[in-house]
């Protein structure tokens, strides 16, 4: 696995230079996707549909102004990872109607992307999503992005304990439902908090962004999953 020192490697570079060494995964048996703005683009703007939801929700219960319930919403995505852990936290909130509400969301900008597929269709072992957001939410962008039957489990807030990354408690909980060794698995996701935790826990770690974020506990960064998911099978 990583350590001290080891290069930080790009996922993505012009030309026909192979950037990332799939030696780097030989040992990986579990792959853990994060799903927001890593299974797909952030173009597609979901939480554009998301966020103004939450605020109306938290307008109504807590019966506070809108501009009071978004700065609650950052406050409590910086401390707890999640506005739902801070509502828990803070309130005291029942999150099923939380959750029900927030997420009902249309997938209009969400597209089938058969080469994503194709591409964890091909990874060895166990392939799995971790989401701060609920599973019926997960399992609905799943399909709109062509991707049912892929994964072998999906895990949610609700699997957490409505615990959420980046704490840490967060993934031991959803690691001991799915036995995973950390050791021998790999997490993908867009913020670069959530990677602190895999990596202490002796993960591999993946950062999925436009904008490259260098960190110890950042081992790969790439701007294509796609590309670079095809850069680890290829020698397998």
């Amino acid at each position: 696995m990583h350590q001290p020192g080891e290069p930080f490697t790009l996922g993505r570079q012009r030309g026909n230079v192979r950037v990332v060494d799939e030696a780097c995964f030989a040992q990986v048996e579990h792959w853990v996707f994060d799903l927001d703005n890593t299974l797909y683009p952030p173009e597609a703007m979901l939480f554009d549909l998301i966020e103004p939801r939450i605020i109306a929700w938290m307008t109504r219960a807590l019966s506070i102004t809108d501009d009071a319930a978004n700065r609650l919403r950052l406050d409590y995505w910086h401390t707890y990872g999640t506005t739902i852990a801070g509502l828990i936290a803070q309130h005291g909130i029942d999150p099923g109607p939380y959750l029900a509400d927030v997420y009902d969301i249309t997938f209009e900008t969400l597209v089938p992307d058969p080469l994503l597929r194709d591409a964890i269709v091909r990874l060895p072992g166990r392939k799995i999503i971790f989401t701060n957001a609920c599973v019926p939410y997960a399992e609905r962008v799943v399909a709109a992005r062509g991707l049912a039957g892929v994964f072998d489990a999906m895990y949610g807030v609700e699997h957490a304990g409505y615990l959420s990354k980046p704490d840490r408690a967060a993934f031991e909980a959803v690691f001991a439902r799915d036995v995973i060794d950390p050791t021998r698995a790999a997490m993908f996701d867009d913020d670069p908090r959530n990677l602190a935790a895999p990596h202490a826990m002796g993960m591999r770690t993946v950062h999925v962004s436009s904008t490259a974020h260098r960190a110890e506990h950042i081992h790969h960064h790439t701007a294509d999953l796609t590309d670079f998911l095809g850069q680890v099978t290829r020698g397998m």
